[in-house]
């Protein structure tokens, strides 16, 4: 007797509900070659789906250059990596014009110092809405769109507070220009998903090494400006440079179909809060990040009070132009990009957060004894953060490729409340203990990150929280060959076990089908003695 086993339909489970193995055949046969991908999607996340547009904004068009042709390989140099650093550089500055001009808005708006120093939290608060509301949609819509629509919100948002007259407004307005200007953490995974394997972290630093050198360059400009000029000043050459950076984007930035778009946004933002517990590595990056970023908080806030008190006694110029001291660490962006395309994450990160360590023990020990101390932990602490934060980002984006922005926003947001804490938490510690205290508090917090680094091993499987296991390899690219060799002997493995189990059922079946054979002949009476 012949048998057959039907095969069980496998089911597949979306957002909109199940799929059975005929519909995702047909999805299949629907999607493009490999051939016919700019980049292989299991790397870069992107999706091969959808028209090419030829209008942002339903007026603006784009180049025919980077409109999408699912044939045409984009290549992603260094021009364009440069000007996704320029375009770093002078978005994230919008959240920081306000902190030098603080007296000459409380004498414009006729306020006290604890009034206008709402404005600075304002702008961090709507950053912080951003990051967790506008940057996830990098993983829902297209990304040319999404950073053009930000940049001429922002842009917008600029004229209001350069013209206002009124503090409510400029207020409010704060807020919206903080929430909009979210560009860079838009750009950081889109940097890795454009950039070859190879290059992606040295990608990723020259982006965040623009991001902060924004931050300092944000300060000393508005500080010469205010200077010699007005604080509306400031803002009216805010709009130039962002307008720059528009057309330097609209100009250069090719255009991709969205990653998912058969995702929601509810979606999106659900998946975000389960990736808080569901993904190890990404837990230990924010847990070293918040408390990295707290030091660095600390740092550059009691730094005013220092160098503007005894022993130095410097003035506010002196004060605002010694933030160039960090700018020797965002000009080795391309070497710690370089370090870290070579390395594990997990090894530079360890070493960067180590030199942290020491660095904030040398600021303990001298900080307010001689200017060199404090000049060298200006230097050491811009240097071996931004290698921790490359370190770090290349960890947490190689998760998944198709969740990049959210694994970003995730990560940036506990870089976001390490901010926050540290600006809380260190002008009462300074004001009460002196800065000897804060540098026992940043030296705490720095050493307090080393053992959570080695909770987890370099090689740690995704889904272990804790543990060490497949050696102790830094160099990555041995580490990947290892690591899909491991892969393969998993799956080989598993197709062998598929298979035996495949014919144990078989042998089975026939063995079920033959028996009611022999006993059907025994009980025949033709058959019997």
């Amino acid at each position: 007797m012949n048998t057959s086993i039907s095969p069980t339909p496998t089911i597949t489970e979306t957002p909109q509900g199940r799929l059975d193995e005929k519909d995702v055949e047909k999805a299949a046969s629907a999607m493009p070659t490999p051939q016919a991908a700019t980049t292989p999607n299991a790397t870069t996340g992107l999706s091969a789906e959808g028209r090419t547009r030829k209008f942002d904004f339903w007026f603006l068009p784009i180049p025919k250059r980077l409109r999408y042709e699912p044939e045409r390989k984009v290549h992603f140099g260094l021009l364009l990596n440069c000007i996704f650093g320029f375009a770093s550089t002078f978005i994230v500055a919008n959240l920081y014009y306000c902190q030098p001009i603080l007296i000459e808005l409380a004498a414009y708006f006729n306020v006290d110092y604890d009034r206008i120093s709402r404005i600075p939290t304002l702008v961090q608060g709507g950053y912080g809405c951003g990051l967790l509301l506008v940057a996830p949609m990098g993983d829902l819509v297209p990304r040319r769109p999404l950073l053009l629509g930000t940049i001429v919100i922002a842009f917008s948002l600029t004229i209001g507070l350069a013209t206002t007259t009124s503090l409510v407004a400029f207020e409010i307005i704060t807020f919206f220009t903080g929430m909009a200007s979210v560009a860079p953490q838009i750009l950081i995974p889109l940097a890795a998903d454009l950039a070859p394997p190879e290059r992606r972290a040295s990608a990723m630093a020259l982006v965040l090494g623009g991001l902060l050198f924004g931050v300092l360059l944000a300060r000393v400009l508005a500080g010469l400006i205010a200077e010699f000029a007005s604080w509306r000043d400031v803002y009216f050459m805010a709009l130039g440079v962002q307008a720059t950076v528009f057309t330097a984007l609209w100009s250069t930035l090719p255009d991709y179909p969205a990653k998912n778009p058969q995702l929601t946004y509810f979606h999106i933002l659900g998946s975000m809060a389960k990736l808080v517990v569901t993904e190890p590595r990404l837990i230990q990056a924010c847990i070293v990040s918040f408390a990295s970023n707290t030091c660095f908080t600390c740092f550059w806030v009691v730094l005013t009070f220092l160098l503007g008190n005894s022993p130095y006694s410097y003035s506010t110029l002196v004060i605002g132009l010694f933030g160039l001291v960090g700018a020797v660490g965002v000009s080795l962006s391309p070497l710690v990009g370089r370090l870290v395309d070579k390395m594990v994450p997990w090894y530079s990160a360890l070493f960067a957060t180590c030199m942290l360590t020491i660095t904030m023990a040398i600021y303990w020990g001298a900080a307010g004894v001689n200017i060199a101390a404090v000049v060298i932990v200006t230097i050491g602490l811009d240097v071996f953060r931004q290698l921790q934060q490359v370190s770090l980002t290349t960890s947490v984006v190689s998760i998944s490729a198709p969740m990049r922005a959210r694994l970003n926003s995730v990560l940036i947001l506990s870089l976001f409340a390490g901010q926050v804490t540290g600006s809380a938490v260190s002008a009462q510690i300074y004001t009460k203990y002196g800065w000897r205290a804060v540098g026992a508090f940043m030296f705490a917090f720095s050493a307090f990150q080393i053992p959570v680094l080695l909770m987890r091993g370099p090689h740690t499987r995704r889904y272990t929280w804790f543990g060490h296991e497949g050696g102790l390899e830094f160099r990555k690219s041995v580490a990947l060959a290892r690591e899909k060799e491991r892969e393969e002997r998993e799956r080989a493995g598993a197709e062998r076990a598929s298979g035996a189990d495949a014919d144990s059922t078989r042998q089975e079946t026939a063995a079920a089908h033959a028996h009611p054979m022999v006993d059907e002949k025994r009980d025949d009476p033709s058959t019997s003695v």
